[in-house]
């Protein structure tokens, strides 16, 4: 399965800090769908994400019914992004 769709970047301030692009609803939908074919536990699912020429392989986060996609500080850098910038996100289901 492969999804692209665009989102804001954002900033979790947590325990263990981290940028995120949250998937958006309809997208989430057809993520649910598959996820029990494919998660590895705890809900995660493991893609492959692409943000311009950035290319890497992660773990969508559930929360909140919907998935968080994690975006690394070399990808950031990479392709000069910084909180609030709207970005284009190609995922690959099943990485």
């Amino acid at each position: 399965m492969e999804l692209t769709f665009s989102g804001e970047l954002w900033f979790w301030r947590g325990p263990a800090p981290w940028h995120f692009v949250t998937v958006p609803e309809d997208e989430c939908r057809a993520l649910a769908a598959t996820a029990p074919s494919v998660t590895y536990g705890w809900g995660m699912i493991p893609v492959s994400a692409r943000i311009g020429a950035a290319e890497w392989t992660t773990s969508l986060w559930p929360k909140d019914g919907r998935y968080l996609v994690p975006v690394k500080a070399w990808v950031r850098k990479a392709e000069g992004l910084d909180v609030g910038d709207l970005v284009a996100v190609r995922l690959t289901v099943g990485a």
